[in-house]
């Protein structure tokens, strides 16, 4: 079961919480006839004509992934290097373990709620965008450029503009003390570009494309739809006040063989396809199921495709999921995680 439960923590966390002041009504937010937020209004504009980002964004981490990264990108000591941490369980992750500032992950590294809610500021010549692990960063907008020769830091040094009604950030100067997504490494040489787009007043698009020539053979890109959380705020999180992780984190990735079990080719047959639905608080979750040989993969929200290990006929981890059946035929499947249980229907073809 500690081998089980340690293995768990990997699992997408798909919890969400309201944050202080619960349902204080904020100012300037076009409201549906029964007081509640429309979030399909228009976005708003600034003074200058400019959207304004401004406001609590919850972005959704269980879409977030490389999933740009194709084979042969990564060079080969930083993919060895991911390898190692993977195996090891990300056990010396500088984020989520030590505690040290998220770095180029900061719009997405979920907190306690399993989601990254960002709080931004918005004036004519600088954005702030603050975080709930007590980070921050600024984005200045007066026209300066970036440093010629920074100190490098865990948050870089950002400039942005814009290019219609998208935010352009450039950011550069990082220290290569921090992750990227599933343990990748980089260097002092990584640049990346943000783009910031709100769709409406509720709906924000994030892309970040990371380039470090230095560890990867081009550019790639990673992205995040983020929802408004109207009428809340940011919660405290301090990551150090209580970790308690990293001492039980003992287990290394391949100790799920010791636990796996062979399923027949005619029972894996039953699981490929869609698995759609919502988590507790509404976002949307939708899972692939994948069949190569002998092997059965999930992609989450369009992440890149992870290999589950079976350790019963229905039961697969990593994520931990459930297939459920009804009348001999699989209805829907189970997607725990450390929160709760979602029961995901699947979705037929021509639906």
């Amino acid at each position: 079961m500690r081998k089980l439960e340690l293995l768990g923590r990997l699992a997408l966390i798909a919890s969400c919480a309201s944050g202080q002041w619960l349902n204080y009504p904020a100012p300037r937010i076009p409201r549906l006839p029964d007081g509640k937020p429309n979030l399909t209004a228009p976005a708003p504009k600034t003074a200058d004509g400019k959207p304004d980002l401004s406001g609590v964004w919850d972005i959704i981490t269980n879409a977030v992934s490389a999933n740009d990264l194709k084979p042969g990108d990564v060079l080969p000591w930083a993919e060895a290097l991911a390898k190692e941490r993977q195996e090891n369980l990300f056990k010396d992750d500088p984020s989520t373990i030590h505690c040290l500032p998220d770095g180029p992950r900061f719009n997405f590294l979920p907190t306690f709620r399993g989601h990254a809610p960002l709080k931004i500021v918005q004036t004519p010549s600088l954005i702030v965008i603050f975080g709930e692990r007590l980070a921050y960063r600024q984005i200045f907008l007066d026209g300066r450029g970036l440093p010629a020769d920074p100190n490098p830091d865990f948050m870089g040094y950002s400039v942005g503009h814009w290019e219609g009604d998208t935010l352009v950030i450039v950011t550069a100067g990082y220290n290569d003390r921090t992750w990227l997504f599933d343990g990748l490494p980089h260097t002092e040489s990584l640049r990346t570009t943000e783009r910031f787009h709100r769709k409406d007043f509720g709906h924000l698009e994030i892309a970040e494309t990371f380039d470090d020539p230095k560890a990867f053979t081009r550019p790639w890109t990673v992205q995040a739809p983020g929802s408004l959380m109207p009428d809340s705020d940011l919660l405290e999180h301090v990551c150090n006040e209580s970790e308690s992780d990293s001492a039980h984190l003992v287990g290394k990735a391949s100790d799920l063989k010791s636990i796996a079990v062979e399923v027949a080719p005619e029972i894996l047959a039953k699981y490929p396809g869609v698995y759609a639905g919502t988590d507790n608080s509404g976002f949307p979750i939708r899972l692939e199921i994948f069949l190569s040989g002998r092997e059965l993969s999930v992609s989450v929200n369009g992440s890149a495709r992870r290999v589950l290990t079976a350790v019963s006929n229905t039961k697969f981890l990593l994520p931990q999921l459930e297939f459920l059946e009804e009348n001999g035929e699989v209805v829907a499947v189970n997607f725990s995680t450390l929160s709760a249980a979602v029961r995901l229907p699947r979705v037929r073809e021509g639906r």
